[in-house]
């Protein structure tokens, strides 16, 4: 073969071949780069269709799921209006939490407070992105911001429960959109943003113990102090008109509470199915320990003790979902259930205070009971999955530091909302108004007709 032929013929595979020799270095090189983009973010659907089922399962708890189990437990004449104040509250809550809630609980301002950086979501888009517990895996900001947003809904209207069936519609309404500004947007940015003062102090609140249980318990014990008895209290039988209805509502709260403990690992993984199984567990450990005790204390174990139970395990377990064994669930619901019971029965009575629906006695006193818990169940000597650096007498003291600050903040916020409401519209309806219900008076409906 002459120079010309080989020339004619080799050079061009000669060149092919270059080239894809120096295309394939290229993409050695640039696949490096590639992979450490990759590992840097990561997006599951799997992760975003598990948080958009949670969030929709947390509104669940709340309408019809909280509705319904608190009007079940009202009278008859009060039930559309407790229906009808879940429902709003809800509903202005969500309002306020795109308007500026969001930003105030999850942008940097100080230690106690966000600023106003997403007010009306601004910078949140498809595109951006929250974090999650693991290194390098993201999901959409805008889902990370729905399921905030169902939980600073749920939060007020737990409150209404201490003072059913005595306060003005208008009150109620004002003084959530006054409470959940001025308390619970600082305690969710304090507990779980990452520049808050109690989550520097390492303070472990997994899905809500301080920031919803503990706080919305407080603020109810307060208003059932501060508004009185309900007229004819003590005096005259105030029975619950349904506990068929209290019973399903109950149940429909546990079955969205897996969205609230579950949903609150913010990924579908390993760490989910902890949280999962300790919200079955720990919830059957509570209702079991109530039933005992109500069995015990006054001859009969009842229905309402049953699903009040089932509550408290959940309360309870709220903030120690993803941070405890499912020995240490079980054991923390029986013991948080018994509490409970005592408080609601016991020193209620003693104490002569009308929280209608035991606000405080289940959701603050087995918050209490749930936090402080979650110092010790996290410990993996009790089959928790345990923490960086865990010592059990520092975090337990750490986690009675976050409750005090829950209390004192929550406490005298309150008080103070309370009276400002009085002033600007008045807390109660008449004596003549509260006996015929609120259900006619403050809406012009009700519930059944005879």
């Amino acid at each position: 073969m002459t120079i010309k032929t080989w020339m004619r013929a080799g050079l061009p595979a000669l060149a092919t071949t270059a080239l894809f020799a120096v295309a394939a270095l290229a993409q050695e090189a640039a696949a490096p780069a590639t992979d450490a983009v990759a590992d840097a973010v990561t997006v599951d659907k799997g992760d975003i269709t598990w948080m958009m089922v949670s969030s929709i399962l947390v509104l669940f708890m709340t309408v019809p799921g909280l509705a319904l189990f608190y009007g079940g437990l009202v009278r008859a004449k009060n039930m559309l209006s407790v229906l009808m104040q879940v429902t709003v509250i809800a509903a202005v809550m969500m309002l306020l939490w795109v308007f500026y809630g969001y930003s105030l609980a999850f942008t940097s301002g100080n230690a106690f407070i966000g600023g106003f950086s997403k007010a009306f979501l601004s910078g949140v888009t498809t595109e951006s992105l929250a974090d999650t517990f693991s290194k390098g895996v993201k999901i959409p900001e805008y889902v990370f911001m729905a399921f905030q947003m169902t939980f600073s809904a749920i939060t007020p209207a737990l409150i209404i429960g201490a003072f059913a069936e005595r306060m003005k519609f208008s009150a109620i309404v004002l003084f959530c959109i006054l409470w959940v500004t001025l308390v619970y947007y600082p305690i969710a940015h304090m507990v779980w943003f990452s520049e808050g003062y109690l989550f520097g102090l390492g303070a472990l609140d997994f899905a809500g113990g301080t920031v919803v249980h503990i706080n919305a318990g407080i603020a109810g014990l307060v208003g059932c102090i501060l508004i009185g008895k309900r007229t004819g209290f003590g005096k005259e039988l105030m029975p619950p008109h349904s506990l068929p209805f209290a019973m399903v509502g109950a149940s429909v709260l546990w079955v969205g509470w897996f969205g609230f403990n579950a949903g609150s690992n913010l990924e579908a993984n390993a760490g989910t199915t902890l949280a999962l199984v300790n919200t079955f567990v720990a919830t059957a450990g509570a209702i079991v320990g109530w039933t005992i005790i109500e069995w015990l204390a006054k001859g009969k174990p009842s229905m309402l003790g049953a699903i009040s139970g089932m509550v408290a395990g959940l309360v309870a377990i709220t903030p120690a979902a993803g941070l405890s064994g499912p020995i240490g669930a079980i054991v923390l619901g029986f013991v948080a259930s018994i509490i409970c019971f005592f408080f609601c029965t016991t020193v209620k009575n003693a104490l002569g205070y009308d929280d209608s629906l035991d606000v405080f006695g289940v959701h603050g006193i087995g918050g209490i009971v749930g936090a402080i818990g979650t110092g010790v169940v996290v410990a993996p000597a009790l089959g928790g999955p345990g923490i960086a650096d865990y010592a059990m007498g520092h975090q337990v003291w750490v986690q009675v530091q976050a409750v005090a600050v829950t209390l004192v903040w929550g406490g005298v916020v309150s008080a103070i909302l309370y009276k400002v409401v009085d002033v600007i519209v008045g807390l109660r309806p008449s004596v003549e108004k509260e006996r015929e219900g609120l259900d006619i008076v403050e809406h012009g409906e009700r519930a059944y007709h005879s």
